[in-house]
């Protein structure tokens, strides 16, 4: 009975928004070879999304044949496949370039010391930054494949990917316009690294792995970093702003009363703070 409730509940899903079906099915699987050991991600090319008015920012009005790119990065012990369903920022943004790319097995901090389930590297160096330079090899081909506006490329990750987040921000941070982590913190002795970038970060009070205390340190630490006013201002439902001084970059944050749990509302919000933040086309 459950199981027929499911289908019927799918069925109905797919007849009510035929673009679901589409999104899931359009996701290519491709593969790398980094230091002999093979690599995936599923990857979304918008080469037949539809160009209408409603998935078009007036930024993007001009740029039509350039594209943005995003990063989306699982858990530990998560799932490319999963985090294109959760995430699904292929949906929420579809004439954006999207890459959601799966982790290798890893020692966890929090769980999993063994290294039993897929996750990514935790510091510079870690894993023979095994996944820096896997992340570098799809940004090439990528972009050597496609037509990527460098102005506005993105990453986005859940607790061990939103750590990745925070890594890659340390790493390649001139690569990105703007990062979204969630239920992760930056770690404090790469803040030297880590110059103002517009970031989105989102916890929950009742986090019982990343504690909402130690989030809220590393929430302190952007806002030193991208040299924020202390007074926030409600930016959407459960976010705050914080506005940057004239060289420093805004701070969102999206505070929910649940645990470590990805929230449903996230994806929507993250497209939208992704939209508002790009790069100066020339950099000074």
């Amino acid at each position: 009975m459950m199981r027929n409730q499911t289908l019927l509940g799918l069925l109905t899903l797919l007849l009510l928004d035929p673009t679901f079906a589409r999104a899931e099915d359009e996701l290519t699987l491709r593969h790398w070879n980094i230091a002999g050991v093979e690599r995936e991600a599923l990857v979304w090319i918008p080469a037949h999304a539809p160009e209408t008015d409603a998935t078009k920012t007036a930024f993007e009005t001009d740029k039509t044949k350039k594209h943005p790119l995003v990063f989306a990065f699982h858990g530990h012990g998560g799932t490319m496949r999963n985090t294109s369903r959760t995430f699904a920022i292929h949906r929420h943004w579809p004439n954006a370039i999207v890459v959601y790319m799966q982790g290798l097995k890893t020692p966890g901090r929090l769980t999993d010391p063994d290294g039993k389930k897929p996750g990514w590297q935790h510091d510079l160096g870690d894993q023979k930054d095994r996944d820096l330079q896997f992340f570098d090899a799809v940004l090439e081909t990528i972009s050597k494949e496609n037509t990527v506006d460098e102005s506005r490329v993105y990453a986005t990750g859940h607790s061990n990917g939103g750590g990745f987040t925070y890594l890659l921000w340390a790493a390649r941070g001139d690569v990105f316009a703007a990062l979204a982590p969630s239920a992760a913190v930056p770690r404090i002795k790469y803040e030297s690294k880590m110059k103002p970038k517009p970031v989105l970060h989102i916890a929950g009070e009742n986090d019982p792995l990343v504690t909402f205390e130690t989030q809220m340190q590393g929430m302190k630490l952007v806002r030193k970093v991208n040299e924020c006013s202390e007074e926030g201002k409600a930016w959407a439902e459960n976010c705050t702003i914080y506005e940057g001084t004239s060289s420093g970059k805004p701070i969102v944050t999206m505070i929910t009363q649940g645990t470590h749990k990805f929230p449903d509302k996230a994806p929507e919000l993250i497209v939208r703070f992704f939209k508002e933040n790009s790069k100066p086309t020339l950099d000074p």
